[in-house]
């Protein structure tokens, strides 16, 4: 008997395929199997229902010609070419499948349900599904991992959002949290655009101005996002759109203007770049904040030159308030003689002054003649 007859055991947490020279016979289930084979020509390959996935050989040909064996043994999973599956064990998720896979699950303890999400028209992920998919600790512990590096985890920090492009074309904004998309059937790109004002620096410009100076000018401004869509459907780098455009606006202000208005004016540049700059701006999504020059650097020549114009307008002016005051002087001498001229008692006190002053820088003085004498004939000074 034991010559004729061979026994197969299937433990309680696994199931068999019985092959007869190779080709698929049934099914096993648990207990001890004792089956004719005379010419030992059976053959079991046990599989643990721990591991539902049935990954054989032939699991296409069971689907196709054993339907009811199918259905009665495995969970047959086949999704189409925009869904996607979420299989869980015991109510966890353990895997996520990509379109159109076709995959055989073993019916056994281990109890398996396949979700189904259709992503053809609607790629974002719940809120749910969120939590268990978009950070990489919750990535760790779900099989699959390549298929879980599928889904799209853009995080937009705060005084930000995220533009969406979906193959290529801007398709929504995201605001300040964590979002995730399937990237299945697609290719995603976020591109993080900071709301809060941009600081442009247009440095070391060589620009002549109309009088053929070449100056150097350093130009900051301040520029932000008005409308983000607009402003990327129109350019693919709108601050870079924004910089050439204060290029440009800084060109035609100083090139329409001399040197002299220039620095007589030392606003006009800012207010001709902010009028060229900011429609156009406008028109583009964008917004001109600020814009105002730091710094005009001459040539070499050209500050030795000025520094000498400057130097001979100060002394011009000197010279003129010198002259000034010497006219006003002779003026005041003038009205004075003609005073003491129609009045003697004038010009005497005008002597006496006079002789006080002479008196206060001498020590001693000897008088001859009286006063009249000191006056008109003969002043004796003794030290």
């Amino acid at each position: 008997m034991n010559i004729l007859f061979r026994k197969f055991l299937v433990k309680k947490d696994e199931r068999a395929l019985l092959f007869r020279g190779g080709d698929f016979v049934r099914v096993l289930h648990a207990g001890e199997h004792l089956l004719f084979d005379p010419l030992r020509r059976l053959a079991v390959e046990v599989f643990a229902l721990g591991k539902t996935a049935f990954e054989h050989r032939l699991a296409d040909y069971l689907r196709h010609a054993e339907p009811e064996l199918v259905e009665r043994e495995f969970h047959d999973v086949q999704l189409g070419a925009t869904e996607v599956g979420l299989r869980y064990e015991n109510g966890v998720l353990a895997e996520v499948l990509a379109p159109n896979t076709r995959r055989l699950y073993w019916k056994g303890f281990v109890d398996v349900r396949v979700a189904r999400v259709d992503i053809g028209e609607r790629f974002a992920l719940p809120p749910s599904l969120t939590l268990l998919l978009a950070t990489p600790a919750a990535r760790a512990k779900v099989a699959g991992a390549e298929q879980v590096l599928a889904v799209q985890v853009p995080q937009v920090p705060q005084h930000h959002v995220a533009l969406l492009f979906v193959d290529g074309k801007a398709a929504e904004l995201l605001a300040p949290g964590l979002h995730a998309f399937w990237r299945f059937n697609r290719e995603l790109r976020a591109e993080l655009v900071d709301l809060r004002i941009q600081p442009l620096e247009i440095a070391g410009q060589e620009i002549l101005t109309r009088d053929k100076v070449a100056l150097r000018i350093n130009l900051t401004a301040g520029v932000r996002f008005a409308d983000v869509l607009a402003a990327f459907a129109q350019q693919a780098k709108p601050l870079d759109f924004a910089y050439r455009e204060l290029q440009f606006g800084l060109r035609a202000a100083v090139g329409a203007r001399t040197l002299d208005e220039l620095l007589d004016d030392k606003g006009a540049i800012d207010r001709a770049v902010a009028e060229h700059v900011a429609p156009r701006a406008r028109a583009a999504g964008l917004e001109l904040a600020s814009v105002g020059v730091r710094d005009i650097i001459l040539p070499g020549e050209m500050k030795t030159i000025l520094a000498r114009v400057v130097e001979a307008e100060r002394a011009a002016q000197a010279n003129v308030i010198r002259r000034r005051e010497e006219t006003a002087a002779t003026r005041s001498l003038l009205n004075t003689a003609r005073v003491m001229e129609d009045s003697p008692i004038a010009l005497r006190l005008k002597e006496l002054d006079a002789l006080e002053k002479v008196t206060e820088k001498i020590d001693k003085i000897s008088v001859f003649g009286g006063l009249d004498g000191v006056l008109r004939d003969l002043v004796k000074i003794r030290v």
